[in-house]
């Protein structure tokens, strides 16, 4: 579910507040004009909601991808492995550092298959994306235990996928680095923004610095004669998205137990007829999208009318797969990898993939259970 659903008087408030306090947009500087700092705020509490790790707000989900590229020192010329079945986003984030996007497929999992990512590792990866895409985990104990062996960092994107977890702990928080979005389709919304997720000190320092111009805003001296050490870029995120940020994060716990609620009337029906997308041992979904797979194209056509005509949307498959599927990015990848995803567009092409929103009931959802159930 979006976070858009939730929006409300909570948000107005906040943003009023804001502007009762001074109406402060910028993150840094202004102290005798203001009473907080949001965006500080935001990332405290988000450090809190992820058992301690280090947070840092910023401008949206691709800034946060490339931010931790940069922290984890990928350079112009290294290759980054990401998979077939994504948002283009990570692999122009990838690019936009200079360096080169070597593609997998995905398995059953829709996320990245580990057999085929260790085939591909070799003395040029410098990092590892894998992406949980639309709210299921990766299979990440076995990627983990690959790159130890091959010595190659971990970025995880987590950007459609908040409040999932693996073995305990949340994603994004198992990699070296992790990123979120908060886009206004996101289980969060800042309407734009991300979060840097990182394991320790050292990166977290890199990352703040760079996202903002370098400054390493040191205590001792004003902004205006601020030290640095690096040059870096502007990926910051604004006091306004952050006052919306934390009435939102507030909104997490009930988002994801309605979320389940809605999935588990469709899996519930369809697993007995469908097969249902396979979730990881020790994993939980934030269950964003419920997907299933069937090869009777006669049947699929019916099952998206029937789907339609219920008056519910698909979620990227098969509506938006041009966006989320690396086969169809002839624009930013070479010939050999568009290759490379061939057998990830053949199985995301017997996929559908079903949004789960709160705005629509649990009789809703049963309702739609029953009629694609009916459908032969």
């Amino acid at each position: 579910m979006p976070g858009y659903e939730l929006i409300n008087r909570e948000e107005k408030n906040a943003v009023n507040k804001l502007f009762n306090e001074g109406g402060v947009l910028f993150a840094h500087g202004f102290e005798k004009l203001r009473k907080k700092y949001h965006v500080r705020e935001f990332e405290k509490n988000f450090s809190k909601y992820l058992s301690g790790y280090k947070c840092l707000a910023v401008s949206s989900g691709t800034a946060a991808i490339k931010i931790g590229l940069k922290a984890l020192g990928v350079k112009a010329g290294d290759e980054v492995i990401t998979q077939a079945f994504n948002f283009i986003a990570t692999v122009e984030a990838i690019l936009d550092l200079g360096a080169k996007p070597i593609i997998v497929n995905v398995n059953k999992t829709l996320n990245m298959d580990p057999l085929e990512l260790e085939k591909t590792i070799n003395k040029k990866t410098k990092a590892v994306i894998p992406v949980h895409m639309l709210g299921f985990s990766s299979e990440m104990k076995e990627i983990i235990n690959i790159c130890k062996r091959k010595k190659v960092k971990i970025l995880e994107d987590t950007c459609e996928s908040l409040g999932g977890k693996y073995e305990g702990k949340y994603l994004g928080t198992l990699g070296q680095v992790g990123a979120l979005s908060f886009d206004h389709g996101k289980i969060l919304t800042t309407g734009e923004g991300g979060l840097v997720i990182s394991k320790n000190s050292k990166l977290d320092k890199y990352s703040r610095e760079y996202h903002d111009h370098g400054h390493e805003n040191n205590s001792k001296y004003s902004r205006g004669e601020d030290t640095k050490n690096i040059y870096g870029f502007n990926y910051r995120m604004t006091e306004l998205q952050a006052v919306i940020g934390k009435v939102q994060l507030k909104k997490l716990k009930y988002i994801l137990k309605k979320n389940k609620e809605r999935y588990n009337q469709l899996d519930k029906v369809l697993k007995n007829k469908f097969e249902i997308r396979k979730k990881p041992k020790k994993s939980i979904p934030n269950h964003d999208t419920f997907i299933f797979f069937l090869n009777n194209k006669k049947q699929k056509k019916k099952i998206l009318k029937a789907i339609k005509k219920n008056n519910f949307g698909t979620k990227n498959l098969p509506d938006a797969i041009k966006w989320h599927c690396s086969f169809f990015w002839h624009h930013a990848l070479p010939a050999k990898q568009i290759k490379k995803s061939t057998k990830t567009k053949k199985l995301l092409s017997t996929a559908i993939a079903i949004p789960i929103n709160i705005n629509r009931s649990i009789k809703d959802y049963q309702k739609l259970a029953k009629s694609i159930f009916s459908i032969s």
